[in-house]
């Protein structure tokens, strides 16, 4: 079996492959151990297979109905409504596995059916230092979603009947490794939620194609996928789940070190296409190599994968401001890319499983047009001119707009991430507002500074690690004004990194064109905002609560769209998802008007780690499939929250 990365078909490359191809099991028990009902004709289940025959086994077990019950339920509404398959919710004792039919869509083409399928432990049989705390369980339970998607690719039929009919998926995510929905551990098994298109004729049931795809078929996936496992698959299950622990280790000691990312030697930065996350053949580019001068070390706790020792050798990025220079095309933005997105661990195989970021790295864009409800951005904006019809100026300690400027987007969004808790900032000039980053001498002798009311960023950064103990990392191409700002200057030339501080320095101190500082008054901490829940209306229409979302991009809240496209965190729609529960429960649950949004988002974390993913659906109810799901971080929640366009907030002091 291979365990790929990215959804889609199995890929041929060796980038992504990180369990060989076995060959098909030769275990299966006696065909006796079935047999057929009396009212219903066993060439209906067709248990040819020695492997389907095994999924057959064992009628009722547990006090529930078998497989020849459903069978024979699945026969009786053959031909009827396709409201019919209502019949079959609820659950279903196989030999090794119990199915439950949880939802059954309302139509052909409407969204598919809920489905879970728990097998015992003492049945799948892992591996038990898999299982040994909460990180191992996060990554097993992704790597057993991944074996499913992939048998679900080789066994499962494309199409039956029409709308959706024989659809099968389960939500594996893509190259990042996040805690799911999708694959959850209970005491003493272990359980997929899976999604099914029920076949259909126009809207009548398709009885025999449906027993054919839930009781011949999804035996077979099963069985595929978590129970005839090679040796060898559990070495890779192994091997995946102690890649994925080496990450969280490294992580936690990024802090300690002074460091706020690592980019481990030999690691495969570029993506096949702007489009793609799978990684660049490696024939078509250079694996990363570290400059001597940032040059780390870190002994992890488990050996890396196909070489001896347990030693992580790579590039520390240092806490502080750092710049990325460099020409364009040299590789800069790649870099930044792949720390942006190095916040979770990723697969083995995907090039990025050797770089690690601070879980506090946020990335910051200008965001024309986003709305901006009550933040403190007077750090960066103040004094603006009077508008026609104004008496006094808008004051910029509680600033608000439907249509924010690119300067003035970025400087909430800087002051958001602050209010949420980030410990550092990723920008990239490419998609910063210039007015906002730099003011040179030239501008200053024109302008006079009672005429600007921004400050730009260049002002700030040093204030912002100094005081705060914010770091910055900076893509800067097209101007030296930071060189003295600096720590760190680190230029990519043809891909690969160098250290050219010294250089760098020399060059600002041997100039004189060096803007002056025109900040003002001391950079403090944005004043924490109070959300009211009066303003989170999730109506719409005879619904109390509607909830939807579009991939990455769009959250409908009741009747409010959220635009999270400046979100390039947002790495997975099962995360959106999740961000629209959690903005409900937190409005329902947390919202009491006097509770600062980073208290709030606090309360979601130990929601998260004490209750999971599952209770963030509105309708949920316990033992059902609660939908895709996958965990967002606090600054993306915090980040949705501060684009609703209803949102209220009221003002306390920072203590």
């Amino acid at each position: 079996m291979r365990i790929e990365g990215t959804d889609g078909p199995p890929r041929t490359d060796s980038t992504l492959r990180i369990v060989a191809q076995r060959p098909p099991t030769s275990r299966a028990p006696p065909v006796s151990s079935v047999s057929a009902p009396t009212a219903l004709d066993s060439s209906r289940l067709g248990p040819t297979n020695p492997r389907r025959i095994r999924g057959l086994a064992g009628r009722g077990r547990r006090g529930l109905a078998g497989p020849l019950e459903f069978a024979a339920t699945l026969e009786r509404i053959d031909g009827k409504g396709y409201k019919a398959y209502r019949d079959i919710e609820g659950p279903w004792s196989f030999s090794e596995f119990v199915l439950f039919v949880d939802r059954v869509q309302s139509d052909p083409f409407a969204a598919p059916s809920k489905l879970r399928v728990r097998v015992d432990l003492d049945v799948a049989r892992l591996p038990d230092s898999i299982l040994n705390n909460r990180i191992r369980k996060i990554a097993a339970a992704s790597w057993l979603a991944r074996a499913f998607r992939n048998a679900i690719a080789e066994i499962a039929p494309r199409r039956l009947g029409t709308g959706k009919g024989g659809l099968v998926s389960i939500d594996a995510g893509g190259p990042e490794i996040l805690e799911r929905s999708a694959v959850v551990f209970g005491e003493g098994w272990v359980e997929a939620r899976i999604e099914t298109g029920l076949p259909a004729a126009g809207r009548r049931v398709l009885g025999r194609e449906a027993s054919t795809l839930l009781i011949e078929t999804l035996p077979e996936i099963i069985l595929r996928a978590w129970i005839d496992r090679d040796p060898s698959e559990d070495d890779d299950l192994v091997h995946f789940v102690d890649c994925v622990e080496n990450q969280f280790f490294v992580r936690a000691k990024l802090a300690d070190r002074g460091l706020v990312a690592f980019v481990g030697d030999g690691a495969i930065l570029p993506r096949e296409s702007g489009a793609s996350e799978h990684p660049m053949a490696r024939e078509h580019c250079l694996p990363f190599e570290s400059p001597e001068a940032f040059r780390v070390e870190f002994e992890v706790p488990h050996p890396n994968a196909g070489t001896p020792g347990r030693i992580w050798r790579g590039m520390g990025v240092p806490r502080g401001v750092v710049l990325l220079v460099g020409g364009g095309y040299h590789g800069k933005s790649t870099l930044l890319r792949a720390l942006e997105r190095a916040v979770v661990p990723h697969v083995p195989g995907d090039g990025r499983e050797t770089v690690v970021s601070d879980p506090g790295l946020v990335k910051i864009r200008a965001e024309d047009g986003r709305a901006i409800s009550g933040v403190d951005i007077q750090a960066f904006i103040d004094r603006l001119p009077l508008r026609p019809g104004e008496s006094e100026a808008r004051d910029t300690r509680m600033f608000s707009t439907p249509d924010a400027s690119g300067s003035t987007s970025q400087a909430a969004n800087i002051a958001e991430a602050i209010e949420a808790g980030a410990t550092g900032l990723l920008l990239d000039e490419d998609t910063s507002a210039t007015n906002f980053m730099v003011r040179d001498a030239r501008m200053q002798a024109l302008i006079h500074p009672r005429d600007e009311p921004i400050t730009p960023f260049i002002d700030r950064v040093r204030e912002l690690y100094e005081g705060l103990g914010v770091s910055t990392v900076l893509v800067m191409g097209g101007s030296g004004d930071y060189f003295e700002v600096a720590d760190a200057i680190i230029e990519m030339k043809a891909y690969q990194p160098r250290d050219v501080s010294e250089r760098a320095k020399e060059i600002a101190a041997s100039s004189n064109t060096a803007p002056k500082i025109e900040s003002r008054a001391p950079l403090g901490p944005p004043r924490d905002r109070v959300p009211l829940a009066a303003s989170f209306d999730a109506r719409r229409g005879r619904k109390d609560v509607k909830l939807s979302s579009r991939g990455c991009e769009e959250i409908v809240y009741g009747t409010t769209e959220i635009d999270l496209r400046g979100m390039e965190q947002l790495f997975d729609p099962s995360q959106t998802r999740a961000i629209a529960g959690a903005v409900h429960l937190a409005a329902r649950t947390m919202m009491n008007g006097t509770s600062p949004l980073r208290e709030i988002l606090d309360a979601l974390e130990r929601f998260f780690d004490e209750e999971g993913l599952d209770a963030l659906d509105p309708y949920h109810r316990a033992d059902r499939h609660p939908g895709s799901l996958a965990r967002p971080r606090r600054f993306e929640i915090a980040a949705a929250i501060n684009r609703m366009r209803t949102l209220g907030v009221r003002h306390v002091e920072t203590r």
